[in-house]
């Protein structure tokens, strides 16, 4: 059973003493002041999850909580194999730091609790996303309103989720799609010896739509020379097929390539996403990659003014991550967020992705429950 366990014990700011992981600013009415806590979140995986970085078996989060004026707001980090540089310990260091720049922050919102941090947390955007996720709950809850409805957005029209199945022997991935029967939709996690062939296969059991992910795998040649059956065999798009610096390739693929290709890898921030319109269709934003919700907003408006077919994507999280993402959906073309589908269980309650379609609870901010 996946479990959460502080990382340290936190005292009363009125018992004296310093605090670990904690921020010492104004006190609420109960004498707590303005803190930042970080919990390990350690997720068991339903089953083996393989990309052409690597293979999981659980994952292990962080799970952060930012305290003001009585109410908490909840984020999540989901170090990625794809980014070993940040790693749950390196991620849960520098958020110790961030905490001590919380001292005296007076909280207004989410976009200027960013702005703030930022200068300490910017080389990190796995611990930049997770507290400005928390943020945008703890405000959204101090409002009483969901994110998605402060911004003024509409729960209607919203794109469906993939689901998605790891790289494996073709065997286990037919069985994987027979067991998620009933998504609208399949993205597959490609870069074996035998991708054509488990696209083949794979259509015989589904009549649902296909996203392929290469997770830079691919060179130019093996793409164009895969492209037309793939299309053939009723793929969307590909995403990210060669490596994330590979400009000048991606440009002649982008120009030769019959489906449309979908950066990931080289697309990370609010920077990068005008390059990307010389070398893609679209872009898929993680919010981890970009430092959380406040820049994924600044990737989505620059990304439309282009021309670009917008996605956002998860890595695999619980539901705080999904929920948080879950609030950009009204604004997407299409999106992935089956993350905590692919959970052995999910110990936060929040936005629910039911066989691709979410299920927005009441709850102000995220719309998460967290246990104690």
């Amino acid at each position: 059973m996946p479990h959460v366990r502080r990382l340290r014990k936190h005292r009363r700011c009125d018992e004296g003493g310093s605090l670990d992981i904690a921020s010492r600013g104004r006190k609420d009415e109960f004498g707590i002041q303005m803190r930042l806590t970080v919990r390990d979140l350690m997720l068991p995986l339903r089953h083996p999850f393989t990309t052409a970085h690597g293979t999981l078996r659980s994952k292990h989060n962080l799970l952060v909580e930012l305290y003001d004026g009585g109410l908490s707001g909840f984020g999540e980090a989901a170090p990625s194999l794809a980014y070993p540089q940040f790693t749950a310990a390196t991620i849960a260091a520098d958020l110790a730091g961030a905490a001590r720049d919380l001292e005296c922050h007076e909280f207004t919102g989410p976009d200027d609790l960013w702005e703030t941090l930022t200068p300490r947390l910017g080389a990190n955007p796995f611990a930049l996303c997770a507290v400005d996720m928390a943020a945008h709950d703890l405000w959204g809850k101090q409002r009483g309103q969901p994110v998605w409805k402060l911004w003024g957005l509409e729960l209607t029209n919203l794109p469906v989720s993939n689901f998605t199945i790891g790289l494996d022997r073709i065997e286990t991935m037919v069985a994987k799609l027979h067991e998620t029967e009933g998504w609208p939709v399949y993205k597959i996690k490609l870069g074996g010896p035998d991708d054509l062939a488990v696209m083949r296969e794979l259509r015989r059991h589904t009549n649902a739509p296909f996203r392929v992910d290469a997770n830079t795998g691919w060179t130019v040649d093996q793409t164009l020379a895969m492209a037309p059956e793939l299309a053939a065999l009723g793929v969307e798009f590909i995403e990210q097929p060669l490596p994330a610096n590979a400009w000048r390739d991606m440009a002649r693929l982008h120009r030769e390539c019959p489906l449309p290709l979908i950066a990931d890898e080289s697309c990370q921030t609010v920077a990068d996403v005008g390059r990307c319109a010389e070398c893609f269709s679209g872009i898929n934003i993680k919010l981890t990659k970009a430092g959380g919700i406040t820049p994924a907003l600044k990737m989505i408006r620059e990304a439309r003014k282009l021309g670009l077919r917008v996605m956002a994507g998860c890595m695999i999280e619980s539901s705080i991550a999904i929920s948080a993402l879950a609030q950009l959906s009204p604004l997407l073309d299409c999106v992935d967020m089956d993350g905590a589908a692919l959970l052995a269980h999910d110990p936060i309650s929040g936005v629910r992705v039911k066989k691709g379609r979410a299920i927005f609870p009441d709850g102000p901010g995220l719309g998460i429950r967290v246990p104690v």
